[in-house]
């Protein structure tokens, strides 16, 4: 089985879009921790930049993370942080 993590920054350019991204947040971790093959999703926003969020997912395989990927395409999460800057690396790792 190939684990899919995903790790990096989602760069907001203002503070005020970074407030509304973190109002959004919890619906958003709720519903992805709640999918199948889920392993890990943490965002977590910066002390020192509070416009930045570190963010780390982990999906049991590839067809975990399309599966989130789909559904997240249609969300309100979506819509609001189109366009934000991310900065993200995907590996997959056999084992």
């Amino acid at each position: 089985m190939t684990r899919v993590t995903l790790s990096g920054f989602l760069r907001c350019r203002t503070l005020e879009e970074a407030d509304r991204v973190s109002q959004l947040l919890p619906e958003h971790i709720r519903l992805t921790r709640a999918e199948p093959g889920c392993l890990r999703f943490e965002v977590l926003r910066s002390q020192s930049d509070p416009a930045c969020f570190a963010v780390t997912e982990v999906f049991r395989d590839r067809e975990a993370f399309d599966a989130h990927q789909a559904r997240a395409a249609g969300t309100i999460w979506a819509r609001a942080t189109k366009g934000i800057p991310r900065d993200y690396e995907i590996r997959e790792e056999t084992g």
